[in-house]
């Protein structure tokens, strides 16, 4: 196979390609009945559904970084539609009046500061946006004017024009998003989240929506998912909605057979691999 690997049964396997992306319990059950495995390659980048697997006794690697360009070029599009004011033309009936911001030269806040992250920090140059990135570590990245730490949070959303979420679902960023958070953004930012949609509490979004408390919102990740037909969130003006699809499986089986192909290689070799999953930090 690419890589210099051999399709071997799983009793005779040092390395296992994880191809289904939500069944932590057959995948438990294989692991139990094979505990020779060395090395596990998750497809996704998020690893929340295995989280409970991960442990110190094997290498894990997951999709991390693999599908970075395409979900920040749907970042980039939401915040774009979004400051437009698309939502409301594309839901008008008659000729109305001239709304929208510039993105150019608009303060942007990033949470996060992975791979999402760099590939959004290059599509931001263009515009020549002050851009503030939260994370867990205040080191440095190429684009960004600013790096705050993740307690530095309710400092980096005022002022900000657009507040972007591209971040790994923790405990600890479960809810990131609530209330508190909206109510110190502007009465014209949009928050547009790339990430997962239980970083955001979607009842304090839709309130601070209808309120206008913040201009609007560009999802493509939604709590719950799929979002019910019957949802407030698809009736309002300033919320758009994509169903998941900043990575489509068209997009992501290139991306991904190709981060396989470069591990399997390294694995052979004794390489370090790309993705690691870090068990203490759960992703």
């Amino acid at each position: 196979m690419a890589g210099g690997g051999h399709l071997v049964p799983a009793d005779q396997a040092a390395g296992l390609i994880w191809a289904n992306p939500r069944d932590p319990v057959k995948l438990a059950e294989l692991l139990r009945d094979a505990p020779h495995i060395e090395w596990v390659q998750l497809p996704f980048a998020g690893v929340e559904d295995f989280v409970d697997l991960i442990d110190d006794d094997r290498l894990w690697t997951c999709g991390k970084g693999v599908y970075a360009e395409p979900v920040a070029e749907l970042a980039l599009t939401l915040a774009l539609a979004g400051l437009r004011g698309l939502g409301t033309y594309v839901r008008a009936t008659t000729w109305g009046e001239p709304i929208g911001r510039n993105l150019q030269g608009a303060r942007v806040t990033v949470l996060g500061g992975g791979a999402i992250t760099e590939s959004l920090l290059r599509l931001l140059v263009p515009f020549d946006c002050h851009v503030t990135v939260v994370r867990n570590r205040a080191h440095p990245l190429e684009g960004a004017d600013l790096v705050l730490e993740a307690d530095q949070l309710s400092d980096a959303l005022p002022g900000a024009d657009v507040v972007f979420l591209a971040l790994a679902l923790t405990p600890d960023t479960e809810g990131i998003i609530s209330a508190d958070e909206l109510s110190l953004m502007e009465r014209h930012a949009w928050l547009v989240n790339v990430a997962r949609g239980r970083h955001v509490v979607t009842d304090d979004l839709v309130m601070a929506l209808r309120s206008n408390t913040i201009g609007g919102a560009g999802l493509d990740v939604t709590d719950p998912e799929p979002l019910p037909k019957e949802h407030p969130l698809w009736t309002l003006h300033n919320c758009l909605l994509t169903p998941h699809v900043g990575n489509t499986p068209r997009m992501a089986r290139p991306l991904l057979a190709r981060r396989i192909e470069e591990n399997v290689r390294r694995f052979s070799e004794g390489q370090d691999l790309l993705g690691p999953v870090y068990v203490e930090l759960g992703y």
